[in-house]
């Protein structure tokens, strides 16, 4: 059995969900990122991506430099323990139709897995690990 401890993303960004979007795309554009863990005091309550900003953001005309994180994070937070199995995580993914789960040890943060990460530990030949695993071109 492989665990989700053994693949999991460990450098992670996190950003307060009182931060703006346009805080949140400047953090991602200079990690070469496209997701913020964001947190509530020492809680994660939610992940933004690139596109939550584009779609929950900019295409709803929101302000971007008012906005805050807090007002596009969705509130459903599916997690994983790093000792849980990686079937287990992609099952989640599935049911819950997301692509990153937080992974808490305690209630604290201790990583991040994303699809592609499992698809270069599950299936590495495929397309997806093989653009997963490589370098960002941004």
């Amino acid at each position: 059995m492989t665990t989700v401890g053994e693949f999991m993303t460990t450098r992670l960004v996190t950003m307060d969900a009182n931060d703006t979007l346009t805080a949140a795309a400047q953090q991602m554009r200079d990690s070469a990122i496209g997701d913020v863990v964001v947190t509530d005091g020492d809680g994660v309550v939610g992940i933004v991506t690139d596109r939550d900003i584009t779609v929950r953001g900019v295409a709803e005309r929101r302000d971007p430099d008012t906005t805050t994180l807090r007002q596009v994070t969705s509130t459903e937070l599916i997690t994983v323990s790093q000792h849980d199995d990686a079937v287990s995580a992609a099952d989640l993914m599935r049911t819950y139709a997301v692509r990153r789960l937080p992974v808490m040890d305690d209630g604290r943060l201790v990583g991040l897995v994303s699809i592609g990460d499992l698809a270069v530990e599950r299936e590495p030949q495929s397309v997806l690990a093989d653009i997963s695993a490589d370098e960002p071109n941004n």
